[in-house]
């Protein structure tokens, strides 16, 4: 596996046509705690000056800076995620793609590609690939299939690209479909489902020879003995499978990482 971000993905911007790439800290969550710290404030006001009840004054006080200081938390966080600014998304996605051991030839699938952001730039590295984004495009956030075509397109890649609707728990392909899988931070926003049976299911609409990166935020109480699950995939017949922690490589420490939600990030690489 390749251990640093390569010089073609240094290269390519992405970006820079005025896209709408959004944040992987989304504006609904945002919005809604700076509405909840706005309401603590003017209960705060009431408290004191209409009502005349010191000791819920206080409490409301005290809520309201908590959520002020969650706020600047979250606007820091989106500060990083967003592109042009803090760069982490794209240091994320040059990773991914630089760790793909991917000769650019046939078809590519990103399992919940959000914004469309990745799928662009897989499809900027190879332009002779087939490129299919998948996503179930929750409420959450405010991408859509409409949202990713109109990047692609403005990124030049519209004809290469293909975005459908879909559900990582039972992807809608048959076997073996695609010569390369990637993945990026999706599986541990799946409610209730098994982590390993998510990455299984991924794996399962992959070539074989195929190549694989699946990146999350692996929490051990949420994704178990991940060494033990690379050991699975090699009895299942899988190659040069590896488990990799990034959130040192990508952030700069696991501190810095944990400060983003992102303390466990980690990818299994390899080829089926």
């Amino acid at each position: 596996m390749k251990s640093t971000i390569s010089d073609v993905q240094k290269k390519i911007k992405v970006g820079t046509h005025g896209e709408d790439y959004g944040s992987w800290m989304s504006n609904p969550v945002f919005y809604v705690f700076g509405g909840i710290a706005l309401v603590t404030l003017v209960l705060t006001a009431l408290s004191f000056t209409v009502f005349r009840i010191t000791v819920l004054g206080v409490v409301f006080a005290a809520a309201t800076v908590i959520l002020v200081a969650l706020l600047c938390w979250m606007a820091w966080i989106r500060r990083q995620y967003a592109f042009g600014k803090g760069g982490m998304m794209e240091k994320v996605h040059q990773t991914i793609l630089s760790s793909l051991d991917f000769d650019g030839h046939g078809s590519l699938l990103e399992v919940g590609c959000g914004s469309g952001a990745l799928a662009v730039r897989a499809a900027l590295t190879w332009p002779e690939a087939k490129i299919t984004g998948l996503d179930y495009w929750g409420a959450m956030y405010n991408y859509s299939k409409a949202l990713c075509e109109k990047n692609a397109a403005s990124e030049g890649v519209g004809k290469q690209c293909g975005f459908v609707h879909g559900d990582a728990n039972k992807l809608d392909f048959p076997d073996g479909s695609f010569d390369a899988v990637i993945s990026n931070y999706v599986y541990h926003n799946i409610m209730g489902a098994d982590k390993h049976a998510l990455l299984l299911e991924s794996l399962r609409v992959l070539k074989k020879g195929g190549v694989f990166v699946l990146h999350d935020n692996m929490k051990p109480q949420m994704y178990g003995d991940m060494n033990a699950f690379v050991e699975e995939l090699r009895g299942m017949g899988f190659a040069e499978v590896q488990y990799v922690e990034t959130a040192e490589k990508i952030f700069g420490s696991k501190q810095r990482a944990a400060m983003m939600m992102l303390g466990n990030s980690a990818m299994i690489v390899g080829r089926k």
